[in-house]
């Protein structure tokens, strides 16, 4: 192990040709502090109440999103799955 200043060098575990790595212990408490964090709740509205839950199942499947962003883009376009499908199309191949 290297020493540097009187501390020991941190682990690395990738080093980049441009000189850039990652530090396995920083690396580590950047991941500790997000699984730490409880997920989001979401606050349900009564018009995402109102989707079909085949619906937003197809789009989230479809286009491999989380049902919340698939609930978001069918009430973004009217609660209809053809112009959510046209929309979303459009939007991912740009």
């Amino acid at each position: 192990m290297a020493f540097s200043n009187g501390r020991p060098e941190p682990e690395v575990i990738m080093n980049f040709n441009d000189g850039f790595s990652y530090s396995k212990g920083k690396l580590d408490a950047a991941y500790l502090s997000l699984i730490d964090k409880p997920p989001a709740k979401q606050i349900p509205s009564k018009d995402a109440a109102s989707l079909k839950k085949d619906d937003i199942d197809l789009v989230a499947h479809e286009f491999e999103i989380t049902r919340a962003e698939a609930e978001k883009a069918l009430l973004e376009n009217d609660k209809d799955v053809v112009k959510t499908l046209k929309a979303l199309v459009t939007v991912r191949s740009k």
